[in-house]
């Protein structure tokens, strides 16, 4: 993989064995932007000033200003930080029996911390202790000067965006604060992101909605509902064998950089190795009506009747044990050769 900008190179990258394309790199100005964002394909935008009045969000000016409120931290034994849904894992009645959700021991632990905490953990880590990754939706809990900055990113641009291609309304900011090294695993969401990259520089690894099957999503009750099955470090071919077939996108983007994720795109990112910690803020959009659905269905669509039929069939069954049988059934014989 060639550099794509000045700061980082090859050797602070994971080695995969992926088959990977470059994501198009255009300037904010350049129509094909809007093209490729119409066609819900991936873009690297380049030359916004979207986030320019965050560029001085390093750490000291971050500890001095995001004021005094708690903010939420992932710790992990390793590099990876696995989403997981809270909501989907098993309730217990008061007899300590599963009345509800999963039975699942998640991979991270979720902690509210003060901001100065969580940077002399930063300063002071030393490899065997926890990794650390913030996750914080900007809200009025932030001090005044992050306000202020806010308040004067490029929201024309945003809303130029989110007005021509017809997304909904804008649901979350997420800042991101990571270790180097650390990883989120592949996963795709359910909204449109403008992911724009701050400080030091992440890889990101994306998979259109059409490798559904070769990336083996849980299912829609675990609580790791979105996200991929595969551990890349490790892949089990004999489980997962259409992962050998998957075909995806990859880039680097740095300090001004903002990625177009699309709505459902699979997403694997990773600050780089030996690159410092890296400062990202997200723009997440809901998808917007699908007021005229046209034929053959786009893979994305696809998508969203698969979850919203396990969906149902969970509602029905109750049972998710019920769904692989009634599944086979359905298929085995009828719809198979």
């Amino acid at each position: 993989m060639a550099n794509e900008k000045k700061g980082w190179d090859p050797n602070q990258l994971r080695k995969y064995d992926l088959n990977l394309e470059q994501i198009p790199r255009l300037d904010y100005g350049d129509p094909r932007v809007d093209e490729l964002i119409a066609e819900n394909k991936p873009v690297v935008i380049t030359g916004s000033k979207l986030v320019k009045s965050a560029e001085k969000w390093d750490i000291d000016y971050l500890e001095q200003h995001m004021g005094n409120g708690d903010f939420t931290v992932f710790l992990s034994r390793n590099h990876k930080f696995k989403y997981y849904d809270e909501k989907k894992m098993a309730q217990k009645s008061q007899n300590g029996e599963n009345v509800k959700g999963v039975e699942f021991s998640p991979p991270t632990k979720k902690i509210d911390m003060k901001l100065p905490e969580f940077i002399k953990r930063l300063r002071e880590w030393k490899r065997g202790d926890e990794r650390l990754y913030l996750q914080q939706g900007l809200n009025n809990t932030v001090g005044p000067a992050i306000v202020h900055d806010f308040v004067h990113f490029d929201w024309d641009f945003c809303n130029s965006k989110q007005a021509k291609h017809h997304w909904g309304p804008l649901t979350s900011n997420l800042l991101l604060i990571a270790m180097e090294g650390n990883v989120t695993p592949c996963h795709y969401d359910e909204q449109q992101n403008l992911f724009a990259q701050i400080r030091g520089y992440k890889r990101c690894i994306l998979f259109p909605p059409d490798q559904f099957d070769c990336l083996y999503p849980h299912p829609v009750h675990h609580p790791h509902d979105r996200q991929s099955m595969v551990d890349f470090d490790r892949p089990d071919y004999n489980r997962f064998p259409k992962f050998k077939e998957a075909r995806g996108c990859e880039t680097v983007i740095g300090p001004g950089d903002i990625l177009y994720i699309p709505i459902y795109w699979w997403h694997h990112i990773e600050s780089l190795m030996r690159g410092g910690y890296t400062v990202t803020v997200n723009f997440w959009y809901k998808g917007g009506p699908n007021t005229s659905i046209t034929y053959p269905l786009k893979a994305h669509q696809k998508v969203a009747v698969m979850r919203n039929i396990e969906k149902m069939l969970l509602e029905v069954l109750q049972d998710p044990k019920e769904i692989p049988p009634l599944l086979r059934a359905m298929v085995l014989g009828r719809y198979t050769e």
